[in-house]
């Protein structure tokens, strides 16, 4: 059963590094949360590290400019680990072909088709017509507030040609403030119920972690994943990959879940204990909101 606690601090000191998710967690998709920023320059302080681990499919340098404009310093973490960049070095390596059809906003996602330094011989992707793509690459839905049903028609062109589909962000929705939108990982969840294949590199597949563990060594620390807290707001993202990876994990039952688990300043314990287990979640443990 997992442990409700009332701050960071009363377990931090157990973990040398903090895998922290962004949306729901540091900030709402407008600004960024006060306390949860103080808590993670606490930790700092003490001499720990703090990997953001995000499924943001912008590459690491948007999302620094991101956080920038939402209020959260750069000495609240150390470093910065996103899908994006995971997805793109599959799809500079040729995981979905060169010509691909793109699915999300261009003005957000341009940034996502920039060349990436660290891949030897990147394959030349070229956007064009879904009519004349090898594959797709989806950041997020034209419109987030549209039904993800509304691509019906354009999946199942894509699923009769066999196109792979590389999704650059797997959370379902999220919270913009107080407006929910449709992410890139409901349309790939609707392709794969469709029969097409779906490519993901973010929370909670495996890639993202190891980028995670990368970002890390980069800094020049060999930290085991024992030492590691995943921090989240995604039962099916965050802690569902932490399970996976075999690291501990804190959830932010004031995220996506707050009215599931009847979150306040703290959840309610029998509704946080059966939404947990309705999604088969298993948290070390949580805390309403980080802080």
């Amino acid at each position: 059963m997992t442990q409700i606690i009332q701050s960071l601090a009363e377990v931090s000191d157990r973990y040398d590094a903090l895998f922290v998710d962004l949306w729901g967690c540091v900030h709402n998709g407008v600004t960024a949360y006060p306390e949860a920023v103080s808590a993670l320059q606490a930790y700092r302080q003490r001499g720990g590290i703090v990997v953001l681990v995000t499924n943001s499919p912008k590459p690491r340098a948007g999302v620094i400019t991101q956080l920038g404009l939402f209020g959260v310093p750069d000495d609240a973490y150390d470093t910065i680990a996103t899908s994006g960049d995971s997805a793109r070095a599959a799809m500079f390596t040729g995981a979905v072909g060169e010509d691909v059809y793109f699915m999300g906003e261009w003005r957000r996602d341009e940034e996502f088709f920039a060349p990436l330094d660290v891949i030897e011989n990147p394959v030349p992707i070229k956007r064009v017509p879904l009519t004349d793509a090898q594959g797709v690459v989806c950041c997020g839905p034209f419109d987030p507030m549209a039904d993800p049903a509304v691509n019906r028609a354009d999946f199942l062109y894509a699923k009769t040609n066999g196109l792979k589909l590389l999704c650059a962000n797997p959370d379902l929705v999220v919270d913009r403030g107080d407006v929910r939108e449709w992410c890139a990982g409901a349309l790939a969840q609707l392709y794969t119920e469709m029969g097409g294949e779906s490519l993901y590199f973010g929370k909670p597949h495996p890639p993202i972690y190891d980028l995670a563990r990368r970002r890390l060594a980069a800094l020049g620390k060999d930290i085991p994943d024992s030492a590691i807290l995943a921090i989240g707001d995604g039962a099916q993202t965050d802690i569902k990959g932490a399970m996976g990876e075999d690291i501990d994990s804190l959830f932010i039952s004031g995220g996506l879940a707050a009215e599931e688990t009847r979150t306040t300043d703290t959840p309610d314990p029998m509704a946080l204990q059966e939404y947990l287990q309705k999604e088969n979640s298993a948290p070390n443990f949580t805390i309403g909101q980080l802080r």
